[in-house]
């Protein structure tokens, strides 16, 4: 029975999952520099150990309600085609560990262009996560203008 490692975050009370194999590192929250004439989920970009780090808002990515910041606000970091970027998340407090019998393939009523990204849903007691590719949140169009971004 093979085990994965998953980072759980929140946005609101919504619980996500995604492979910490993809996770490069959990940063606190840094005010972003606004960028002209990018998408409206990009916050902007931080000097991150010496990178210039592209910043999405997954709230906004997703439609979301509240975005706000506080003392739990992170940033997970991965890379997306060899550039670093980093996603605000309300918070991510956990590593868990799902075996394959404890994640069921997206349900169909999350079809479409958007059910790509999710890889599918962690049960674990009482508690579901949704598990999510971060690099499959872009489209390739976004990805290229995120790579873009000086």
């Amino acid at each position: 029975m093979s085990e994965r490692q998953y980072v759980i975050f929140k946005l609101g009370n919504e619980e996500y999952g995604v492979d910490i194999m993809n996770v490069k590192e959990i940063s606190e929250y840094k005010q972003s520099v606004k960028v002209p004439n990018t998408p409206k989920f990009v916050d902007g970009i931080i000097n991150l150990r010496g990178d210039i780090t592209p910043i999405i808002n997954l709230k906004k990515r997703f439609n979301l309600d509240g975005v706000s910041v506080d003392s739990d606000t992170r940033i997970i970091v991965i890379n997306i085609k060899s550039r670093q970027v980093g996603f605000v998340v309300d918070e991510a407090s956990q590593v868990i560990r799902l075996s394959e019998e404890d994640i069921e393939p997206a349900p169909e009523l999350v079809a479409g262009i958007d059910k790509k990204y999710i890889t599918g849903v962690g049960k674990l007691k009482d508690r579901i996560v949704l598990l999510l590719n971060l690099e499959e949140v872009l489209s390739e169009d976004e990805k290229e203008k995120i790579q873009n971004i000086q």
